[in-house]
C-alpha cells in the first residue's frame, strides 16, 4: 500500500484529502505543522508528499527543499491558495516541486495526479 504523507494545518482540508485519498486505497499520514511533517519524511519514508505552503514552524517550501534534498525520488504536490503565477509558488517549482493544485481543488483531479505520481 501506497503511503501518502499530508502536511497540512487545516483540518477540513485535512479530512478531506484523507476521506479522499483513503477511498482510493492509500495509506495516509498526516502531519499539522512543518517540524512535523519534517520528522515524518525521515521516518515513514513516504511514496508521495502533499503539503500546502503556509505551515507553522516550517514553510512548504522548507519542507520541498528538506525533500528533494534527503529524498530526491520522493514526489512533492503543494496544494494552496496562492495563485501558479505567485512567487511563492514559482520558488517552490525552482526547489523541485513535482506539481501544483490550487484551493479550492476538485478531488478527481487532486486523485488523477496523485495517481499519476504512484504508478
Amino acid at each position: 500500500m501506497k503511503k501518502i504523507l499530508i502536511i497540512e494545518d487545516d483540518n477540513l482540508i485535512i479530512k478531506i484529502l484523507e476521506f479522499i485519498l483513503k477511498k482510493e486505497g492509500y495509506h495516509i499520514e498526516i502531519a499539522k505543522d512543518g517540524n512535523d511533517g519534517i520528522n515524518k519524511i525521515g521516518t515513514i519514508l513516504p511514496d508521495l508528499i502533499i503539503t500546502d505552503v503556509m505551515m507553522p514552524y516550517k514553510s512548504g517550501l522548507e519542507i520541498t527543499a528538506f525533500a528533494k534534498k534527503n529524498h530526491p525520488t520522493i514526489p512533492v504536490i503543494i496544494v494552496s491558495s496562492l495563485g501558479k503565477e505567485d512567487q511563492t509558488v514559482i520558488e517552490g517549482f525552482k526547489l523541485g516541486v513535482d506539481d501544483f493544485i490550487a484551493k479550492p481543488f476538485n478531488p478527481i483531479e487532486l486523485v488523477l495526479r496523485v495517481r499519476r505520481f504512484l504508478q
